[in-house]
């Protein structure tokens, strides 16, 4: 489409926002606008988190926002609803207190200051700075500032009236019905001196207000698409999750605002004719956290909770707020007691490497990756230099933040991204797709980017699938594949031939976690590991150029945290590696070679390489080579022996990459620093 017919129609959808006609649905995929815009040049890092109640960073988002804290990163907080629920902060052991919306909003916002000075390093009751900032539209909101030198954390209070399905519909309807407008909460103490309003398109340009303010290089934000989960009416009130979906509703409401605002950001820059601005964005899991295995082993789990027992509070601290000292109803040890186990865990909504690397012939690196959520190539300036030239942009957007790759037969490059296809508000469409980006020729320009659908296109729940992988086999097929939205597993293949790709198939098997692991074993068959609740669940080909189907779970091993990472063996057999469910130790397994139709599977010896999180594995002339991260968040290497951490430089955001130099088997690690550069490591 041309730039400026496709800017024209994002102007008259923009336009059209407020009528009473549904914007038309999207029948296929539009660039976004095409490739080779500008790209804005780095800036200071700064992380900023788009959150609906006070406490989602804290349960949701920790440890990456004490990783980016600890580094010296500024962050603002935006809290889209005041968090005052019925007004009842809750005291264990004592009488059940009047309601008071005000005061329960005053004690939260006492309980985030009390949390994140701590945070800094300062003591909790630390006086924070209070104004009032003027924003786009007449907007007002309270603005808390506290530094500690370079340090900095802003808390930024929209306060909308908070959506507790008691006749008090909050965001999800700002979001849904174009005729809503929602109030405000004042909590006391603020410096506002009055409530106000939004609707859906004043709430949307007030974050882009906020983007362009600010101007984050890390944007974190909620589940926009929580997973299908059918609960009883008695769990669902219990677990506060919304009918039919594993998480709040103000959790997707402010996640997909979000979004929504980070779309027209990028489309209000790129139309004035300035560069896409240079961010990423990293998107959490809510309630989710509740259904799956827990992730954090102990020593990580303990911190993260700490952070919680100053937002807890307590009536008998003199912090200074009048209305109360924290969010009563969490305090104390009740984030680790509470069985819904939310902070047990932080998972990413889009896992996976963010950066996809791979060697030129000249020997130089290429690495791939979404910036300003439009997929990006970087290159080397020279052979083992660490540094890159400047970005080229390569379009596609909008996507989410993590890319698959496979390369075919004869070298072209292909790259796999999720595209939020329509992200409208108030009825409109709602979509993502699947989309392929394809090198013409080895080391050449790339085609027009092209949709693959959508395996729940049908269905409704589209929204719900994963990110996308691929593997190339032997034989030369592209085998595709994606988490569809009843948890499930779908792919496509490519013929080696002509290119054309099948239609999407259901693959059948049990209930996964995103985050897939395909790799070609020895013999030239596919596989794919995934975590599910109980094992790691596998599906493979009988024999190279079958279809790959589902298969026996792997039992009998600890349950799984996270996908596995997995290293073909020269006997045809595939090696994992995962952390157990809440532990830090490894986990090796090695699944057998095919013997008359049957698969076996066996531990195997485990290396030393605690930590959490999930681990990559590369095979190099030395033997195996494991990624993963340290219990303290530093990206930690294991080849042979020997264990390396990255103690110096910026740190690493979710999604590092492991790249084995074809040329010297040497090891390279690349990742996006909260600057939203990528940086190389070759320790």
């Amino acid at each position: 489409m041309p730039r400026r017919a496709l800017l024209l129609a994002v102007g008259a959808l923009s336009a059209t926002a407020g009528c009473a006609v549904p914007a038309p649905r999207r029948r296929g995929p539009v660039a976004n606008p095409a490739p080779g815009l500008a790209i804005a040049s780095t800036r200071r890092a700064l992380v900023l988190q788009l959150l609906a109640h006070p406490d989602d960073d804290l349960y949701f988002m920790n440890p990456d926002t004490r990783q980016a804290l600890d580094a010296g990163t500024p962050l603002v907080c935006v809290y889209l609803t005041a968090g005052e629920a019925d007004g009842v902060n809750r005291i264990p052991g004592a009488p059940r207190p009047a309601p008071d919306r005000a005061a329960y909003s005053s004690s939260r916002h006492q309980g985030l200051r009390q949390a994140y000075a701590e945070l800094l390093g300062l003591d909790r009751f630390t006086p924070w700075q209070k104004s009032v900032a003027s924003l786009h539209g007449g907007h007002r909101a309270e603005v808390d500032v506290l530094a500690d030198g370079v340090r900095r954390v802003e808390l930024v209070f929209l306060n909308t009236a908070m959506h507790t399905g008691r006749g008090r519909p909050g965001l999800p309807s700002l979001w849904r019905d174009r005729r809503r407008v929602l109030p405000t909460v004042v909590a006391d103490g603020s410096p506002l001196e009055r409530a106000g309003s939004y609707t859906y398109e004043s709430l949307v340009d007030v974050l882009v207000g906020l983007l362009e303010r600010y101007r984050p290089t890390v944007v974190h934000t909620l589940d926009p698409d929580p997973d299908l989960q059918v609960s009883s009416e008695d769990e669902r009130r219990r677990d506060s999750e919304q009918r039919g979906y594993s998480d709040h509703a103000d959790h997707t409401a402010a996640g997909s605002f979000a979004w929504a605002a980070l779309i027209r950001w990028v489309a209000r820059a790129t139309g004035r004719g300035e560069p896409v601005p240079g961010f990423v964005v990293t998107a959490f899991r809510g309630y989710y956290n509740r259904h799956w295995p827990k992730n954090l082993p102990p020593l990580v789990l303990e911190r993260k909770a700490a952070h919680l027992v100053p937002y807890g509070g307590s009536p008998d601290w003199a912090c200074g707020n009048p209305s109360g000292c924290g969010d009563y109803n969490v305090g104390g040890d009740r984030p680790l007691t509470n069985r819904k186990g939310w902070v047990r865990s932080t998972h990413h909504r889009y896992p996976g490497p963010r950066v996809r690397v791979a060697s030129g012939a000249d020997g130089r690196l290429t690495a791939y990756g979404v910036l300003g959520l439009r997929a990006v190539r970087w290159r080397e300036s020279a052979p083992g230099c660490g540094d890159w030239d400047a970005p080229d942009d390569l379009g596609g957007g909008p996507l989410a933040p993590v890319l698959g790759a496979a390369t075919t037969a004869d070298g072209r490059q292909l790259l796999f991204g999720l595209r939020f296809a329509a992200l409208g508000g108030h009825g409109a469409g709602n979509e993502r797709e699947i989309v392929l980006l394809e090198q013409r020729s080895p080391g050449g320009p790339f085609l027009a980017w092209r949709g693959l659908g959508n395996p729940d296109a049908a269905t409704g729940h589209g929204r719900r699938i994963g990110t996308p992988v691929a593997v190339t086999a032997p034989d030369g097929r592209v085998h595709l594949f994606v988490r569809n939205a009843e948890k499930g597993l779908s792919t496509r293949v490519r013929d080696a031939a002509d290119g054309r790709w099948s239609g999407w198939r259901d693959m059948g098997g049990g209930e996964i976690q995103d985050g897939l692991t395909a790799v070609a074993d020895a013999a030239g068959r596919v596989h794919v590991y995934a975590a599910g609740h109980h094992a790691v669940h596998h599906w493979t080909q009988d024999a190279p150029g079958t279809d790959v189907t589902a298969r026996t779970q792997l039992t009998g091993f600890p349950v799984p945290a996270h996908a596995p990472g997995a290293l073909p063996a020269p006997d045809g057999s595939v090696e994992l590696y995962y952390r157990p469910a809440a532990r830090e130790r490894l986990v090796a397994v090695r699944a057998g070679a095919a013997q008359t139709g049957r698969r076996s599977a066996g531990a195997a010896p485990a290396p030393r390489f605690g930590g959490y999180g999930p681990v990559t594995a590369a095979a190099s002339p030395g033997g195996p080579v494991l990624l993963g991260r340290s219990a303290e968040g530093r990206v930690q290497l294991r080849a042979g022996e020997a264990t390396a951490v990255r103690s110096r430089g910026p740190v690493a955001l979710d999604g590092a990459a492991l790249h084995v130099d074809a040329a010297d088997g040497r090891p390279v690690v690349v990742a996006f620093g909260p600057d939203a550069t990528p940086w190389l490591w070759r320790p």
